[in-house]
């Protein structure tokens, strides 16, 4: 997993695959290099089966699964194609949002199961980058 520091009004970016996944080997790449142009996101890549016990219950369905989160929003969770160009889009719009709409957005999916699990996960990340700061 890396992992970088993230402020809660900047944006966490999780990408969810699996080592044998051929897509994730390749979008690998261009996720990292995603994540070195955006210093207003913090990004971790994670492995579903190395990190199973962190992962838990959060069902994955496909390759890659893209959380991205502000605080304890959740403001998209699901699959995205494998090209950088739809990430980056994601990242801009969500970004882009005030704090009232980052809250309305996630309170709409908040019914969710998958999402709610997917807020347990990006809520961990979080309080490993502020034990890492300590």
């Amino acid at each position: 997993m890396s992992t970088s520091d993230t402020p809660p009004s900047e944006l966490l970016v999780v990408c969810l695959c699996a080592e044998w996944c051929g897509v994730c080997r390749e979008y690998r790449s261009a996720f990292d290099g995603l994540a070195r142009e955006r210093s207003d996101a913090a990004f971790h890549w994670i492995d579903v089966e190395a990190d199973a016990e962190r992962v838990g219950d959060l069902e994955v369905e496909n390759f890659p699964t893209i959380l991205i989160q502000r605080g304890e929003s959740v403001l998209f969770y699901g699959t995205m194609l494998p090209q950088p160009v739809h990430l980056r889009r994601a990242i801009d719009t969500l970004a882009a949002l005030s704090p009232d709409e980052a809250r309305a957005r996630a309170a709409a999916c908040v019914a969710d199961a998958q999402w709610q699990a997917a807020a347990a996960l990006g809520c961990l990340l979080l309080e490993d980058a502020q034990r890492d700061r300590t």
